[in-house]
C-alpha cells in the first residue's frame, strides 16, 4: 500500500503504477480517480497537502501534489494532449505504452505517432489567481489548518517555522495570544518570506483584480468535466506541481487529476454558498456548497450545537455592530441583515435576496469610514475598499477588458468572488468632472447594485457575467449610486476622539468572539427559507389593508423591501420560515426608518 509520501510526493508513479495494472482496460482512469478520491475524503490528510498560499514555491517538490485556494481570472481554449502514446526503444525496436496524463511533454523516447494504441484528449487550462480581497483572518485560519505536514518534500523548512511560532507564542501572557498582534506580525513575517521566493516578487504583471494582491499566479490543467468550470469561480484545486518559465510570465502550472477525484472541489456556484474555513464540510461535497442537515453527519451537528447559541450570539454582533455605529441601533440592526444577505436565486434578470444599503449620515471630518471598513473585514471573508474619489473614479480600472494582442483577460477591481463585500466610500466625493472612464466606471457599479452583473468589455462587443457581491455604500448625504436600503446614521454617542475610540471598540473583541462572529453570518447566510402558504396569504391581505386608506403609502418596491427584510431577519434568527412576529417586527423596522429618512428630509429641505 503507498504510503504518505508516495501520493503526496509522487502523485504521477501512482497514476504510472495504475496505469501500467490495467493497460487496455478503459476504466484506469477511474481507478486514479477513486484512488485520491479515497485519500482526499479524510479532512486530515487533505491538510497534510501543501498550500500554494502558504507555503513558498522553492520548498515545494517538483511533481509532488500541492493545493491552491484561488478564483479562476481567465480561461483559454482546450487543448489536445497525447493521453495514451506507444514509444519505440531505438535498440530493440520494442514498444511500450506510456500514460501522458497530467504531463506537459512526453518521454525521451522515440514516439510512434502512427501507433493505432494511441489516445488523442483534451484539457481545458484556466489562469488563476489567489482569491481577490480574502480577509487577513481567512488566510491566518487556513495556515494554521495546515501546519502539521508529514510531506517530507518541505517538512524540515515548516516544522522549523511553526517551532519558531510556537515559541514565540508562549512567550506571550495569555491576554496577548488573545489579541491578534501576533497574527498579525506572523503574516507580514510569511509574506516577506514568501515574496522572496514566489512570483509576487517580480515586476512583471500577473494580472491580480485588485491592487496591492500577492501571491502565485497559476495555470491550472482540467482534465475531467471541465466545462462546468467557468471564470470567476473560486475553486480549492489540488493538483501536481511543475514551475516552469513561461515567455510572458513566471507561472505555476497544475496539472489536476485530484479535484475532480474528490467530487468535492468544484467550482463554488452563482447561488448561496460559504469559504469559511471555520465551517465543516461534510463529505463529499463541493467547497462553498450550501450548508445542508444530513442526519448523523458533522456538519449537522455542528449546526444543531451552533444553532442553540445563535440568538446569544446574534445578540452579541448587535451590541458589537451598535458601538461600531456610535450607539445607532436601528443602523446596526440593518447592517447586519445586510452582511448575511446573498443572492439565492434569480428570476430572469432580477437577482433575488440581494440588499445593497446605503449607511447616509457618515462623519467625513475624520477617517471613520476607512475604521468601518477595518472593523468589517475582520467579519466577512473577502472585500475590497473603494474611496470614489475623482482621481479613482477616473483612473480605476473595475471592468475587465478583453487584450485581443495578449490573448488575455485584463482584470478589472470588479472580479471578485461570490459574497465579497464591496465598500463603496462617497464621502471621499469631490467637485470636478467626470471623464469617459469615471461615466463607464460609475455605469458599472450602478448594474452591480441593481442587476448583480458586470458588463465585460471585449471591444466589439460586452458579454454579460453574473455576480454575487454585497454592496455596502457609505455617505454623508444620500448616495449618487442606486440602493435597496437607505439608513441614515443617527449617532448616539459623540466621543471626544472617535478613531480612538473605534480603535478601543475593534481591539475589545477577542479572536474567540470574532470566530463565533464570523460562524454566525455564514450559517444565517446559508440557511434554507420558506414561506409557507397561510403566511403569504396573511401578508398579502396586510398589503391590501396598508393600501386601502392612502394608496400611495406603499409601493411594490416597498413591499418588496419588506419581503426581503422579513427573510434576512427570520435567518438572522435562525428561523427557516417566515413567522407573523417576524413580519411584524420587520414592518416596525421599516416603519423606524422611513420616518427617520423623512426627518432627516425636513431637516435638510433640499436633499432629494
Amino acid at each position: 500500500m503507498p504510503s504518505v509520501d508516495d501520493w503526496i510526493n509522487n502523485p504521477l508513479g501512482i497514476v504510472e503504477g495504475i496505469f501500467a495494472q490495467g493497460t487496455g482496460s478503459p476504466d484506469w482512469e477511474k481507478k486514479v480517480l477513486d484512488y485520491f478520491k479515497d485519500k482526499m475524503e479524510e479532512n486530515v490528510s487533505r491538510t497534510w497537502v501543501p498550500s500554494l498560499n502558504d507555503v513558498p514555491l522553492h520548498y515545494l517538490k517538483p511533481n509532488g501534489l500541492v493545493r491552491f485556494r484561488c478564483l479562476v481570472q481567465d480561461m483559454f481554449a482546450p487543448e489536445f494532449y497525447m493521453g495514451v502514446y506507444e514509444t519505440v526503444d531505438p535498440t530493440t525496436e520494442s514498444k511500450a505504452l506510456k500514460c501522458g496524463k497530467y504531463k506537459d511533454v512526453t518521454e525521451c523516447a522515440p514516439v510512434d505517432f502512427n501507433s493505432r494504441k494511441a489516445v488523442t484528449s483534451e484539457r481545458q487550462t484556466f489562469y488563476c489567481v489567489p482569491i481577490p480581497g480574502e480577509s487577513a483572518w481567512v488566510k491566518e485560519i487556513s495556515f494554521i489548518q495546515a501546519r502539521v505536514v508529514p510531506s517530507t518534500s518541505y517538512t524540515p523548512n515548516r516544522q522549523k517555522r511553526s517551532f519558531e511560532e510556537d515559541e514565540e507564542m508562549d512567550s506571550q501572557p495569555q491576554r496577548q495570544r488573545e489579541t491578534n498582534a501576533g497574527g498579525d506580525r506572523r503574516r507580514q513575517e510569511r509574506g516577506a518570506r514568501s515574496s522572496a521566493a514566489s512570483p509576487v516578487s517580480s515586476p512583471l504583471d500577473l494580472n491580480f483584480p485588485l491592487p496591492g494582491e500577492q501571491g502565485p499566479a497559476c495555470l491550472v490543467k482540467v482534465y475531467e468535466g471541465f466545462e462546468s468550470y467557468k471564470v470567476n469561480d473560486t475553486l480549492e484545486v489540488f493538483g501536481i506541481f511543475s514551475f516552469t518559465l513561461v515567455p510572458i510570465i513566471r507561472t505555476v502550472r497544475l496539472r489536476y487529476p485530484v479535484t475532480h477525484v474528490t467530487g468535492r472541489h468544484r467550482p463554488r456556484s452563482s447561488t448561496t454558498t460559504h469559504c469559511c474555513p471555520l465551517l465543516p464540510r461534510r463529505r463529499g461535497v463541493p467547497v462553498g456548497e450550501r450548508l445542508l442537515f444530513f442526519p448523523g453527519t458533522k456538519t449537522c451537528r455542528f449546526l444543531s450545537s451552533f444553532l442553540s447559541e445563535l440568538d446569544s450570539v446574534r445578540s452579541e454582533l448587535l451590541k458589537y455592530l451598535t458601538h461600531v455605529l456610535l450607539g445607532d441601533a436601528l443602523a446596526a440592526e440593518y447592517l447586519l441583515l445586510h452582511l448575511i444577505s446573498t443572492v439565492y436565486a434569480r428570476r430572469d434578470v432580477l437577482p433575488l435576496g440581494k440588499f445593497a444599503l446605503n449607511l447616509s449620515g457618515c462623519p467625513h471630518s475624520c477617517p471613520y469610514t476607512e475604521r468601518l471598513y477595518q472593523i468589517l473585514q475582520q467579519l466577512v471573508t473577502s472585500s475590497y475598499r473603494l474611496g470614489m474619489s475623482l482621481a479613482n473614479m477616473n483612473g480605476a480600472r473595475l471592468v475587465p477588458r478583453k487584450d485581443y494582442v495578449a490573448n488575455r483577460l485584463v482584470s478589472g477591481a470588479l472580479q471578485l468572488p461570490s459574497n465579497a463585500c464591496l465598500f463603496l466610500d462617497e464621502t471621499q466625493l469631490e467637485q470636478g468632472q467626470l471623464d469617459a472612464t469615471g461615466v463607464r466606471n460609475i455605469t458599472a457599479l450602478g448594474n452591480v447594485i441593481s442587476w448583480q452583473k458586470v458588463d465585460y468589455d471585449f471591444s466589439y462587443h460586452q458579454m454579460e457575467f453574473p455576480c454575487n457581491i454585497n454592496v455596502l455604500v457609505t455617505s454623508e448625504a444620500r448616495s449618487l449610486l442606486p440602493s435597496d436600503c437607505r439608513v441614515h446614521l443617527q449617532p448616539q454617542l459623540t466621543p471626544p476622539d472617535l478613531e480612538e475610540y473605534l480603535g478601543a471598540v475593534q481591539a475589545a473583541q477577542l479572536p474567540s468572539q470574532l470566530n463565533k462572529y464570523r460562524t454566525y453570518l455564514s450559517v444565517a447566510r446559508e440557511l434554507d427559507y420558506n414561506i409557507a402558504e397561510e403566511v403569504t396569504k396573511a401578508v398579502e391581505d396586510d398589503f391590501v389593508d396598508m393600501r386601502k386608506d392612502d394608496p400611495q403609502s406603499i409601493s411594490a418596491e416597498d413591499l418588496h423591501r419588506l419581503l426581503v427584510v422579513s427573510r434576512l431577519l427570520s435567518l438572522s434568527f435562525g428561523q427557516t420560515s417566515l413567522s407573523r412576529d417576524t413580519w411584524l417586527r420587520a414592518k416596525n423596522l421599516e416603519m423606524v426608518r422611513m420616518n427617520r429618512i423623512q426627518q432627516q428630509k425636513c431637516a435638510n429641505g433640499n436633499e432629494p
